[in-house]
């Protein structure tokens, strides 16, 4: 997997995350700033090949996922805000958000596809999903299909729409924009598994299927997958034959033997 990125509240250093354990705790000396430290942290970052997992020490109190408790142990995705003794850190992505073409074009009246969902996993619409068969619009507006009642909130905020097969997110005009994977982005096209957040506690994941390129290409280069030729198919079963033959030849002449001193 690609190297993540632990971003701290008010420092411009990202740190990498790559694979193993990282404690996070007060550095000695750093003004009570929270960073890597070699023993004794408040918490610690697993990295694997299966993802990121969020430890909590039993000493460790008051740590938060998105705003919900963690007591032991969480398993992390890309865009999580994490909040540990009053500070937040952010897991960011290892390349921000690509942006769309120069010649995007947004008259909104290009087909969608029913199969690319925005699952909400935070906020107002937790449990809830949006498809995106026709574009969706957020905001404040009584007419928006994702509608984020907020005072500071835009009447238009944003869009999200198929546009040549991809999904986009095309800023409306709104003050703040919105945080795709960790990063403040006005536009970007989002991937399956992004996570992207509104008003900062509205968090939704697209979910969509794999391209069927992409399948063909794992399929290809996955021995275990590939078919068997019909000629070595044809030579597996003719190898078969003979021990079938053999085998029932043995258990008939058993069944004979036993008729035979059974009946004596």
């Amino acid at each position: 997997m690609d190297t993540l990125r632990l971003r701290f509240a008010g420092n411009d250093a990202d740190l990498p995350l790559t694979g193993g354990v990282h404690g996070i705790g007060r550095i000695a000396g750093g003004n009570g700033a929270l960073g890597p430290v070699p023993s004794s942290p408040a918490v610690a970052f697993c990295v694997d090949r299966r993802g990121v997992w969020l430890t909590v020490p039993p000493e460790t109190r008051g740590v938060h996922v998105n705003g919900r408790p963690v007591r032991r142990m969480a398993m992390l995705r890309v865009g999580d805000a994490i909040f540990v003794d009053g500070t937040e850190m952010r897991l960011v992505a290892a390349q921000p958000p690509r942006q769309p073409d120069a010649g995007f074009d947004d008259s909104g009246t290009e087909p969608g596809d029913a199969r690319v969902v925005l699952r909400g996993v935070g906020g107002q619409y937790h449990g809830r999903s949006f498809t995106l068969e026709r574009p969706r619009l957020v905001g404040r507006a009584p007419e928006a299909d994702i509608r984020i009642d907020e005072p500071a909130f835009a009447d238009r905020h944003a869009r999200l729409e198929i546009h040549g097969g991809e999904v986009v997110l095309r800023d409306l005009g709104s003050a703040e924009g919105s945080v795709v994977n960790g990063e403040a982005v006005r536009d970007a096209v989002l991937q399956a598994g992004d996570q992207v957040v509104f008003d900062a506690h509205h968090r939704f994941v697209v979910e969509a299927p794999a391209p069927a390129r992409a399948s063909r290409s794992v399929e290809a280069d996955d021995p275990g997958s590939l078919e068997v030729p019909a000629s070595q198919a044809r030579g597996t079963s003719g190898m078969r034959l003979p021990w079938l033959l053999l085998a029932a030849l043995v258990l008939a002449g058993l069944l004979a033997l036993l008729l035979l001193f059974g009946a004596g």
